[in-house]
């Protein structure tokens, strides 16, 4: 079983037409394992919905508690991308054994159809925390990462692993 976590990020945000704004009503989870008609037995809980911006110690402790304490040693995070990486290395340092923990998000919100990457993000996550060993890993676009080497880059809207030094 994989346990999913949900924390927000643009994956989850809705478009207000009226004001024009961003804003969070409820996860597309869900809907998305459905819609790509996924076999994989999976568990979604909904730990928080805030934009990673937001995301502070708090936030971050409810996160590690849920990965350590959570029976599946398959875990899919969805989360923002802005702080995506942060909180990939706040897991690392908690020092979680045993357990393959794949954070994944979407620059585009999956609300706005198919110009949206999470749907990509979100089955491409699904297969690699199937067969990636232990750790803490990021994906998106396709790729995996190791949690301590990528970053996001901001011009290209892409992740992109970091150089060696």
């Amino acid at each position: 079983m994989v346990q999913v976590f949900v924390t927000g990020g643009t994956f989850d945000k809705e478009y207000n037409y009226i004001t024009g704004e961003l804003y969070f009503k409820d996860t597309h989870l869900k809907e998305m394992f459905e819609r790509g008609r996924s076999e994989v037995h999976i568990d979604v809980k909904t730990l928080m919905m805030i934009d990673s911006l937001e995301m502070g110690d708090d936030e971050h402790s409810i996160i590690v508690y849920n990965c350590r304490k959570a029976e599946s040693n398959r875990i899919l995070l969805t989360h923002g991308t802005d702080r995506m990486v942060d909180t990939a290395r706040v897991l690392a340092e908690a020092n979680i054994t045993g357990k393959t923990i794949v954070l994944t998000g979407a620059m585009i919100p999956y609300a706005f159809g198919m110009s949206s990457d999470g749907f990509f993000n979100l089955g491409s996550a699904l297969a690699f925390v199937q067969v990636l060993p232990p750790g803490i890993y990021i994906v998106m676009n396709g790729r995996y990462f190791e949690w301590n080497k990528v970053r996001k880059n901001r011009q290209t809207g892409t992740f992109e692993e970091l150089p060696d030094d």
